[in-house]
């Protein structure tokens, strides 16, 4: 599994020699940047849009310049995530969830999909040569089996695409449900990306994951005292920190994949 470190830190592109994932929100404000050290993958800032706002806010095109841009002045860009359309009750009905407060779409499951589904069409119509990749949406696992469903119906082969994203779990607390939707995908032959892996969801599924990318160590150095020596209150946007947390997850053992107990019994 090819894991991106994920950062608020557009500077850390140019620093760390690992793979890092970075969001739209934090590179499109910037009038420079920084040239890659190493391989790295843009996440659109779909939810930030949508709890903001309930809408995308720019155009398919806006944000094919703007990738165009990354791609060649920061380079070394592997994919590009789609102005996907998260599916998750909060952001369709609005409100407070949590700490958060989301504005609300006001529209169904299906048509958050139908959108996601036509964003990719659009984005690969007007600058096929960026590496924007689909990214199936839903709630329940029928949910994102309607939306692969879309994409075959569109034409889009998920089997043979590089990668493909797995939206609306990282902020999920229900890592079996997950896993079974992870697991659906994969033995079709899905090489999926994994969007906010928590911790233990890195245990659980990552070996049926291609790839994944989790900010989890920037709320593990929040409860924790930082690193001796260092002068910070915490280690929450400190690259030590980061790349100690990661070298720890990567070399953890992965949960061994488990025969599922329904299918044995009707094997």
């Amino acid at each position: 599994m090819k894991f991106y470190l994920g950062t608020h830190m557009s500077n850390w592109l140019a620093t760390a020699a690992v793979p890092l994932f970075i969001s739209r929100n934090r590179l499109k404000n910037r009038k420079t940047f920084p040239r890659a050290a190493a391989p790295w993958a843009l996440d659109s800032g779909g939810f930030t849009e949508l709890m903001q706002h309930g809408r995308w806010t720019i155009t398919p095109e806006q944000y094919a310049t703007e990738v165009r841009r990354y791609q060649d002045e920061i380079g070394q860009l592997d994919w590009a995530a789609p102005m996907d359309w998260m599916c998750e009750p909060w952001v369709i009905a609005g409100g407070q969830h949590g700490p958060l407060t989301f504005a609300g779409t006001g529209l169904t499951i299906r048509e958050h999909q139908r959108r996601t589904v036509d964003n990719l069409l659009h984005l690969r119509a007007i600058a096929p040569d960026l590496p924007f990749i689909p990214v199936l949406q839903g709630w329940a696992l029928d949910d994102y089996q309607h939306c692969a469903d879309l994409y075959t119906a569109a034409g889009i082969n998920l089997a043979t695409e590089p990668v493909v994203g797995l939206g609306s779990v990282c902020r999920r607390q229900a890592t079996d449900e997950i896993t079974q939707i992870v697991r659906h995908f994969a033995d079709q032959g899905l090489r999926l990306h994994g969007f906010g892996v928590k911790t233990l969801g890195l245990a659980e599924y990552g070996a049926d994951l291609t790839s994944a990318d989790s900010m989890a160590w920037s709320m593990d150095a929040r409860r924790h005292q930082p690193i001796p020596g260092h002068p910070h209150r915490n280690c929450a946007n400190c690259p030590e920190w980061a790349m100690r947390w990661r070298s720890r997850i990567l070399t953890r053992p992965l949960a061994p994949r488990q025969l599922d107990l329904f299918a044995a019994a009707a094997a």
